[in-house]
């Protein structure tokens, strides 16, 4: 079953929430926003939240002003960070809440993952075809976020973030749950020799089958391979030590549904960003 659920209410951004946990654990708020119902316009067409594209500045704040409107929490919840495609993880305390919801500048730096236990904060990381990776302890009440590229992927920015909940928090990663968001899928991202090695070593370091390499990396007649980082993401979770009937994953595709999310790829570089947010209200 599909984890992310679409909520379409008037007048508001159309949202993909993680319903089976918010239905399962009060208070908690997860889900990934859409590119619907926002003020911004082409080609950032509607719900653009990257200040970092272009767009107007002052349209991206309204964006992020109406996600918080539509999930019930204060704007100044909202946390959000300058991503570089590594594997640092900051842990988010209340000193660092609402830290780069207005500017670039006052934003976190150099940040790829994200946790807390301070309820009240939202974590949020910015996406046009990267995989969101979201994690939450209910014993513990620890959340976190990733922002996990084919760069951050292969530097295990999957395991980072869990390794992190478990020495900061005291986190079991038996507890934890986890969540793959909306990305660009196998279906749709062609990668090359460089990228497909990094790839390898990283499933050759873990000690995956041949088979499980052939599922996440497909030849091409052009030379070219198919990668699966949603597969190959999951398999380091489990890695990481959580279980398997623990980890939700999605089937929706960023570039096969530029009718609903933005797409990096797809639209040649100029488009905006989604939003993946994550926290204990």
């Amino acid at each position: 079953m599909e984890p992310f659920v679409e909520q379409k209410k008037d007048d508001q951004p159309v949202l993909f929430t993680i319903e089976r946990w918010m239905n399962q654990y009060p208070g908690m708020t997860a889900g990934f926003t859409s590119r619907h119902g926002g003020v911004s316009g082409p080609p950032y067409t509607s719900l653009n939240c990257g200040l970092h594209v272009n767009d107007i500045p002052e349209h991206v704040v309204k964006n992020r002003m109406l996600l918080a409107e539509a999930i019930g929490q204060p704007f100044e919840s909202f946390t959000y960070a300058e991503q570089v495609h590594g594997n640092d993880v900051i842990v988010v305390s209340k000193q660092e809440k609402g830290l780069g919801r207005l500017t670039r500048e006052e934003a976190i730096q150099a940040k790829d993952g994200f946790i807390t236990n301070e309820k009240g904060i939202i974590l949020c990381a910015q996406f046009a075809d990267c995989v969101p990776l979201y994690f939450y302890d209910p014993v513990k009440q620890v959340v976190g976020l990733a922002h996990a590229g084919w760069k951050g992927t292969v530097l295990k920015i999957s395991m980072a973030t869990i390794s992190s909940m478990t020495h900061t928090f005291g986190s079991r990663p038996e507890h934890i749950r986890a969540a793959i968001g909306p990305s660009i899928g196998a279906c749709c991202y062609e990668v090359d020799d460089t990228v497909a090695a990094r790839v390898r070593e990283v499933l050759s370091d873990i000690g995956a089958p041949a088979n499980l390499t052939q599922q996440i990396i497909q030849s091409k007649e052009n030379g070219k391979y198919l990668l699966n980082l949603q597969v190959l993401n999951r398999i380091l979770i489990e890695q990481a030590g959580i279980l398997s009937l623990h980890i939700e994953v999605t089937q929706l595709c960023t570039s096969c549904s530029t009718n609903r999310f933005f797409s990096h790829r797809k639209e040649g570089g100029t488009t905006g960003r989604m939003v993946a947010w994550i926290g204990i209200t």
